[in-house]
């Protein structure tokens, strides 16, 4: 039987420094100089002023599940094996939000508003971000 391999990013020209930084171990998101807000998912233009004096910095990594869904079977074959896995809203401290997974905890031990920081998992040779609950 042929192994039937994840999807992996495709890096754009506006995505392509968030995954160099993640390949560093580097959670970077956006930040306007205009307004003095960050930004994620990476974008050419603030959504909050509109403004494109747009800056990459690195984000603490740390933050809190927002909310959270299990996965109890694997979304498609590729998958399958993980199950059963958590699906997360992570909200940055810095106040962006992103989707993620949280890993190398007990499933039923995820709860809302449960304190989390970034790990990175490597998948044929690119770094994803991934949550671990951190209390």
């Amino acid at each position: 039987m042929t192994e039937i391999k994840k999807p992996l990013p495709v890096p754009d020209s506006e995505s392509k420094p968030f995954w160099d930084g993640c390949n560093e171990e580097k959670l970077l998101i956006q930040h306007c100089k205009d307004c003095d807000k960050h930004i994620f998912y990476p974008r050419a233009v603030c959504p909050h002023c509109m403004s494109d004096q747009i800056e990459w910095v690195e984000a603490s990594g740390k933050g809190k599940v927002y909310s959270y869904t299990i996965a109890r079977r694997g979304a498609g074959p590729a998958f399958a094996d993980d199950a059963p896995y958590v699906v997360a809203l992570i909200d940055l401290d810095e106040g962006v939000r992103m989707m993620s997974n949280i890993v190398n905890c007990d499933v039923e031990a995820v709860r809302c508003d449960m304190p989390v920081k970034v790990v990175f998992e490597e998948r044929e040779g690119m770094k994803l971000p991934m949550f671990e609950l951190t209390e």
